[in-house]
């Protein structure tokens, strides 16, 4: 019986050490564990991200309303006939109350 405890213990003793200083231990499965929510975190974002890009190629595609706008925006086209207006009075106010 004292052998079967002896063993028992022996055993128990060598689970430990694995599960604590061994290849594969516990700590290397927590920092993996962090490591792994991290990129699934950031593999979400690019998902989301390129969705978007599926998106506005489609629409790029689909018609000139979406290359209109973009033009507009970015580049600051207008049509013909248009009166193209640039307001600089809100960026400034906002300028001041920074620096405040």
């Amino acid at each position: 019986m004292k052998r079967l405890i002896f063993l028992l213990i022996c055993l128990l003793s060598l689970l430990q050490y694995r599960l604590w200083k061994g290849d594969n231990n516990f700590s290397e499965y927590v920092v993996l564990q962090t490591q792994i929510a991290a990129q699934e975190q950031s593999n979400d974002k690019l998902v989301a991200r390129n969705q978007i890009l599926k998106e506005e190629i489609i629409d790029l595609k689909s018609g000139t309303a979406a290359i209109e706008e973009r033009a507009r925006n970015e580049l600051g086209m207008v049509k013909e006939g248009e009166t193209f207006y640039r307001v600089v009075g809100s960026e400034l106010r906002d300028l001041n109350q920074l620096n405040r």
